[in-house]
Order: C-alpha cells, then structure tokens, then sequence
C-alpha cells in the first residue's frame, strides 16, 4: 500500500479547548497509527503523538486546526481524529 497525505481543518467546538484531556485522547488515538501525524495552528506545526506538543498549541474554542497525516493509514488517522473534534471530546 501507498503512503498517502491527508489534511483536514477541524474546529475546536468545546468550551475548554485543547485541555488535558482532550490532549492525551488524541496522542493515545494518534499512537495507534502508523502515519505520522501533525497539529497546525497559527504557522506552529507539533507532533499529535505527543501530549505536551498538542498542548503548547493553546488552541481554545472556535480556532482551527490543521490535521495532516503522513503514511499508509493517514485517511484512517485522520478520520478518527476528527470524530474526538466533532463530538467536542464529549464535553458537550
């Protein structure tokens, strides 16, 4: 299988923003590819393998982020990513 580039923009929709836990969801749900994986957020990119890294973006509600993924299941990595965005991490 190929190595694919997938980028998505997603927006932070819960009223924490990329707190703690949110942070350490997605570095655990990112781990379990094998693409690598990135955060974008005003021209800082970080590794969403790593809890701090996501968490030195200091992304609050309403911003954007770019999810870029890099590998053989960078469309899997992304699209599961995106539901923790879209559901608010649950904190809704």
């Amino acid at each position: 299988m190929d190595s694919q580039l997938v980028t998505k923009k997603v927006y932070i929709r819960n009223e924490l923003g990329l707190h703690a836990r949110p942070a350490a969801l997605l570095a655990q749900t990112a781990n379990d590819f094998q693409s690598d994986i990135f955060f974008a957020l005003d021209g800082s990119e970080v590794n969403a393998k790593s809890v701090l890294d996501i968490l030195s973006l200091a992304a609050a509600k309403g911003r954007a982020i770019t999810v870029r993924a890099e590998g053989i299941d960078a469309e899997s990595a992304v699209q599961e990513l995106e539901k923790y965005f879209l559901d608010g991490f649950g904190e809704e």
